[in-house]
């Protein structure tokens, strides 16, 4: 039995490389973090911070070449993910580890049923025999909200809606009672209303079951509606990291406070422009050996240039326990509330 007194989930200085014809690309960069039992994670930050990359080296489902996992650790109730052999992974795959990926309709297989697609982590993790596989993939399909859950075992990805099919990644993710679900933009493809379903169903899930999960998103009104702690990356790194009251009322790197300030507020004029973080991201060709967000900041200054700064606390707790920062700049004591 996992020692409750752990984190689920606790990685270590992670870091992962592309290899391509132009060079190296330093995707991940020295991330660290941890996931305590029952918690929601959000990890946010704009295309391209390495969210999607980071959490995919956690299971390594990065293909290899041209990914490369350069070092850390990945401790999942002890054990580190990243030492494993490939029997041993698949087994945590889906059954300790589930994962929800944003187009459900890419994910699924389209000449399988939907049955079979959840009854088949069920025979495999499990060892279910086909009669308690199906009966264990209904009550999955009732779990998620699906209508008519037996009849629909029969039918095929194509046959659903968007957010239903949704729905049915999620019951492919639970079927093993995983220690940690990892939600990877599972939203951003759905419109506003079945966004909301799918929200509140997880919220509801999160309830019933005491799930510990990691949910990835551009989208900072998501977080601070179902989030206990905000992780944003920037440039393939851990940028800031604090509960999610706490980084919305007082928000300590620049690129969070860009990113809270892009927020449309309703009480805002109705001809108002929108804020915009100007510039692009950085092509992370090397180590970094400066602040990846230097170009874009308006607090730049010497030591931004010549200087990746590490994590410091800014609440007294350690590094990762409490609100902590990767910035040479010191904000204001006082802040403007942010609103989300």
């Amino acid at each position: 039995m996992a020692d409750q007194a752990l984190p689920v989930l606790e990685v270590r200085g992670l870091k992962t490389v592309f290899r391509t014809r132009g060079g190296e690309i330093h995707a991940v960069n020295d991330v660290s973090f941890h996931l305590e039992r029952g918690e929601l994670l959000g990890v946010v930050g704009e295309s391209g911070s390495g969210k999607s990359v980071t959490m995919m080296s956690l299971i390594r489902l990065l293909p290899s070449p041209p990914a490369d996992i350069r070092g850390g650790e990945v401790l999942l109730n002890g054990k580190d993910l990243l030492k494993m052999d490939a029997e041993s992974l698949r087994q945590v795959r889906g059954a300790k580890v589930g994962f929800v990926f944003q187009d459900p309709m890419t994910s699924l297989n389209p000449v399988f049923n939907i049955g079979s697609q959840i009854m088949e982590p069920l025979r495999a993790h499990m060892g279910m025999t086909k009669a308690q596989a199906e009966t264990r993939a209904v009550e999955l399909l009732e779990l998620v909200g699906i209508p008519d859950a037996r009849k629909r075992l029969k039918a095929y990805p194509h046959q659903f809606s968007g957010g239903m099919r949704q729905r049915v990644m999620i019951a492919i993710a639970l079927a093993c009672d995983p220690d940690v679900l990892i939600a990877d933009e599972p939203t951003t493809a759905l419109d506003v209303t079945i966004q909301a379903q799918i929200l509140e169903l997880v919220k509801d899930l999160r309830q019933k079951l005491g799930m510990s999960i990691i949910w990835i998103t551009h989208d900072l009104g998501v977080i601070a509606g179902i989030a206990d702690r905000v992780m944003v990356m920037y440039g393939g790194q851990v940028v800031e990291q604090a509960p999610v009251r706490e980084l919305f009322a007082n928000p300590q790197h620049p690129y969070t406070r860009a990113l809270l300030k892009t927020i449309p507020k309703i009480s805002g004029a109705r001809d108002a422009r929108l804020k915009v973080i100007e510039g692009q991201p950085p092509i992370m060709g090397g180590v970094p050996v400066a602040c990846p967000f230097r170009e874009r900041c308006e607090y730049r200054h010497a030591p931004c240039d010549s200087i990746n700064p590490a994590r410091r606390a800014i609440d007294g707790q350690p590094v990762g326990r409490g609100h902590d920062v990767a910035c040479h700049w010191t904000a204001p004591a006082t802040q403007e509330v942010a609103h989300a």
